[in-house]
């Protein structure tokens, strides 16, 4: 069901799915909240967070069923509509997650609000967006966007989708267009290409994961490391792809990232992902970086990160205390 509240941004329309804790979502760009959930594998990733939360989708100012006239699609009144969708959903304290320039998003409203903020998930986003391309390149992108719509949508198919089939190509170039006038679309590009938010993400506080595709051909993987170096006692999680769209190519690893981050612990304890817990059990069993990401089938760097990240979590030093932790963990669980 479509709700609609007034936001200092617009009236925005949103709607609700699953049961259980708050989970604001802001899934990039330019949104559609009926025509997204035809696309099977954007359904099916909301509906695995949705069998652990209560997903709240919105879509931005001037978007989908959103009011599309007197807007504030300022960076600003981006964030001020995203809290007001908070409000009106009952959500008085929630998670958050923030794909692509809904990472940004995600990131100001958590460094604004910490009180409001339970933990933060950003995925494929950057801390500046002119890092994406050169000066050139994006301009002559918005200039594109709004001169010719259909055109400018046909282009960014073809950056945002690594090898589409002519049903996906044409599919996506049609939502694009039903979610945002050119014009809006083109000020909403410009405005994520032109935001930096490198000064607010050290006074971050809030548990905070970062997910990125090592490959993701629109969102540079060292410009997501980036932004997990910046706020401070981030977890990155490196993932194999070159899709940028979180709900395209092999999702459910990201799924399943948002969920294990987020979802409330089984038990006492540090919490690894499903992952994590695999590479530390290879520590355990005295593999290298380099074996690990040959067993595993990822990059040496992914597992180093990995590494790294159940050495912070379990506060310990070494790969021999790494170690310690998995065999116990086997030794408890019979193996």
């Amino acid at each position: 069901m479509i709700r609609y509240c007034t936001t200092p941004a617009g009236r925005i329309a949103f709607s609700t799915m699953g049961a259980g804790p708050p989970l604001l979502c802001d899934a990039g760009w330019v949104t559609h909240l009926r025509r997204q959930l035809e696309w099977p594998s954007y359904r099916e990733f909301m509906q695995t967070l949705a069998a652990r939360f209560t997903v709240i989708r919105y879509d931005k100012p001037g978007c989908g069923l959103s009011d599309r006239d007197q807007v504030d699609l300022s960076f600003d009144g981006q964030v001020a509509a995203a809290l007001g969708v908070a409000d009106a959903a009952g959500a008085g304290r929630f998670s958050l997650f923030g794909a692509s320039q809904g990472g940004q998003l995600a990131a100001a409203l958590a460094g604004r609000h910490p009180a409001r903020v339970e933990a933060l998930v950003l995925y494929g986003t950057c801390a500046n967006g002119a890092d994406l391309a050169p000066d050139g390149v994006r301009d002559s992108v918005v200039a594109l966007v709004r001169a010719h719509w259909g055109l400018g949508s046909k282009v960014l198919t073809g950056i945002f989708f690594p090898d589409p089939s002519d049903e996906e190509a044409e599919d996506f170039t049609r939502m694009q267009q039903d979610s945002a006038s050119a014009e809006v679309a083109g000020q909403l590009l410009a405005g994520y290409y032109a935001t930096d938010i490198r000064s607010l993400l050290p006074d971050i506080r809030v548990r905070t994961l970062v997910v990125h595709r090592e490959g993701d051909q629109v969102t540079r993987f060292g410009l997501g490391r980036e932004v997990a170096a910046l706020i401070p006692g981030a977890t990155l999680v490196p993932l194999p792809g070159r899709d940028h769209l979180f709900y395209r190519g092999d999702w459910a690893p990201v799924a399943g990232a948002v969920v294990d981050f987020l979802a409330p612990p089984a038990a006492t304890g540090p919490r690894l992902t499903a992952r994590e817990a695999e590479v530390a059990q290879l520590v355990a069993e005295g593999l290298t970086n380099q074996a690990i990401a040959s067993r595993l089938g990822i990059a040496p760097r992914t597992a180093e990160a990995h590494v790294e990240n159940i050495r912070r979590k379990l506060e310990v030093r070494s790969r021999a205390q790494i170690a310690a932790w998995a065999t116990e963990q086997r030794l408890q669980a019979g193996g």
